[in-house]
């Protein structure tokens, strides 16, 4: 809930300005990605690596961006366990282009991570104060 702080507890103060700049800004994110790996691409092709190494390095990126998206779209919903979240660091940051459009597909419904914490914010007994 980076972007949001508390407004997505009652979508007031700017959230629906913020959600939009969020689902804007991640798109452009992916959109510059995508460009970044195009030039790493061109880059193999310069160097003339070859064609298994360049497909060897397509593939892996394109697995790693799969797995980064289905493992950032499942955090929205429930927690991961922190040993997973640092095992699977190496392949998040490869698949960051997964992990930027599943940001972007949950900003199109929610903030994303809202419904998770919502949910935890509902169940936690909350003090009051006297």
């Amino acid at each position: 809930m980076r972007f949001f702080g508390t407004t997505w507890v009652d979508h007031g103060g700017g959230y629906a300005v913020r959600r939009a700049a969020v689902t804007i800004g991640s798109l452009v994110a992916i959109a510059v990605s995508c460009l970044v790996l195009r030039f790493a691409y061109e880059g193999l092709e310069i160097a003339a690596v070859g064609g298994f190494v360049t497909g060897l390095v397509v593939v892996m990126f394109a697995v790693c961006s799969a797995l980064a998206f289905r493992h950032t779209w499942a955090g929205y919903t429930k927690r991961h366990a922190p040993d997973s979240q640092s095992a699977l660091r190496g392949l998040l940051t490869i698949g960051f282009v997964g992990t930027l459009t599943a940001y972007f597909f949950r900003s199109l419904t929610e903030a994303p991570g809202e419904s998770l914490h919502r949910q935890e914010h509902e169940t936690t007994p909350h003090r009051t104060r006297n």
